[in-house]
């Protein structure tokens, strides 16, 4: 703010320059003071607002900025101008003061609430009612109707904003505190399960899913943590499946809600999986380096997910979804880098398809997977029992070639070399189709 021993001299040069120019002694001072009202009521000096003084009776703009004590002063504005000051600020709703003129000594307040930055121009304050007839001179501008509303308006948006920020703020507290303690339950069941304990494994899993729908319901679209929902599910699905289906003392009803319940779980860790594969599909990588590392380790976690959710919920429950489930494969194949683990997915995907009913569909992924590795015992096997499966005479001698091939190559220990070679049995038997002699392969030389 210009301090007074300045406004004195200033002053001093307009009186001077009055006796010679008279139009100069037509100018006054305007100033004033800026407000920040707090969430609590408490009222601060806003340093850096920006002040836009518009003149209403004729085209002109006057522009400045408050200094840390949140003040503004405009030292030669005319005295028969009609003016609206408003004040914006980054952090705030803007607001706005009608019928203001110049050199009447009295300080112009302007309180703002936090808001989203917005600077307002002449024509909204103009819509907004802010440019009606100007106060008598010396008197002091009461606000108009239109202005009282605006007040309200945005006393309400005010309102809305801090019950927004608080109920995120709960909500990332509650997010952050029942993901932690869902992964601790995740942990405690993944152990469990390797230790062979499947009541415990359910137990853990179970509360690892409450956790993260507690989680969930504070921010549905939160896509780590419906992945790591689904993993939770798919794991208590598997162990209620295996240990039904191992049971040697359950009665049929006993068996039935067994594998009901287990199906279920595969149909929720599809439905989460697939939430959060679609979330994450939408979302744009980022360009920080720390959050695009960590985009990329979620994206990663949810394909996978997604990929072996919908595999058991493809071959235990829905057979009809065996597309949905070729098109998360898919997916995670295409960001998979570790040949291994590309290998295992491509397998898995064929045999999702095989085990859903569509042998078509396995065997262009099995001889997919024989391009690259014709030795293959699992390809070999699912390509032969792929063509077998398509109960098409004309396609058994292929499978015959493929299951000898597979009977070949496979270690004596694999338990499925006995059903191939009793396929084989009947073919011949049967069909009289017997396996083509397969051609040797040229070793290698090296280089």
């Amino acid at each position: 703010m210009i301090s007074k021993y300045l406004v004195g001299a200033l002053a001093v040069v307009i009186l001077l320059a009055a006796a010679s120019i008279p139009a100069f002694a037509q100018v006054g001072e305007l100033r004033g003071h800026v407000w920040m009202q707090q969430a609590d009521g408490q009222k601060v000096p806003l340093a850096g607002a920006q002040i836009d003084v518009f003149r209403t009776d004729m085209k002109a703009n006057y522009q400045t900025k408050t200094n840390k004590n949140g003040e503004f002063v405009f030292a030669g504005l005319p005295f028969v101008g009609k003016f609206v000051v408003a004040a914006s600020h980054p952090t705030a709703s803007p607001n706005f003061v009608p019928n203001v003129r110049a050199g009447q000594n009295v300080d112009c307040e302007i309180t703002v609430t936090p808001g989203n930055g917005k600077r307002l121009t002449l024509e909204e304050i103009e819509k907004a009612g802010g440019t009606a007839a100007a106060a008598p001179p010396g008197a002091t501008a009461q606000p108009s109707a239109a202005d009282k509303a605006k007040a309200e308006e945005l006393r309400k948006q005010n309102e809305a904003i801090e019950a927004s920020n608080k109920k995120i703020t709960a909500a990332n507290e509650v997010i952050a505190r029942t993901f932690k303690a869902g992964n601790e339950a995740l942990t405690a069941a993944n152990t469990a399960s390797r230790a062979g304990s499947t009541d415990q494994a359910v137990q853990k899993f179970s509360e690892a899913v409450t956790q993260y729908d507690e989680g969930l319901a504070a921010d549905p679209d939160q896509p780590a943590i419906l992945t790591n929902k689904a993993v939770a599910l798919k794991g208590r699905g598997v162990e209620r499946y295996n240990a039904t289906v191992k049971s040697k003392t359950l009665d049929d009803a006993a068996r039935t809600a067994g594998l009901d319940q287990a199906k279920a779980d595969f149909k929720a860790a599809a439905e989460a999986s697939n939430k959060a594969v679609t979330m994450l599909k939408a979302q744009a990588a980022p360009t920080d380096p720390a959050e695009l590392q960590r985009y990329t380790s979620n994206k990663y976690a949810a394909f996978l997910t997604n990929a072996e959710s919908m595999r058991l919920f493809v071959s235990k429950v829905d057979a009809t979804q065996a597309d949905a489930g070729l098109t998360a494969f898919k997916d995670y194949i295409a960001l998979e880098t570790d040949p291994a683990k590309k290998s295992k997915a491509q397998l898995d995907m064929a045999q999702m398809l095989l085990d859903s009913g569509a042998p078509d569909k396995a065997l262009v992924e099995f001889q997919a997977i024989l391009t690259a590795q014709p030795d293959s015992p699992e390809a070999n096997l699912g390509a032969g029992l792929a063509l077998y499966a398509a109960q098409d005479k004309g396609k058994y001698q292929e499978a015959a070639n493929y299951l000898q091939h597979f009977v070949d190559v496979a270690p004596d220990s694999n338990p499925l070399k006995a059903d191939a070679k009793a396929i084989l049995a009947e073919l011949k038997s049967t069909e009289k189709v017997v396996p083509e002699k397969t051609p040797s392969r040229p070793a290698r030389k090296r280089p």
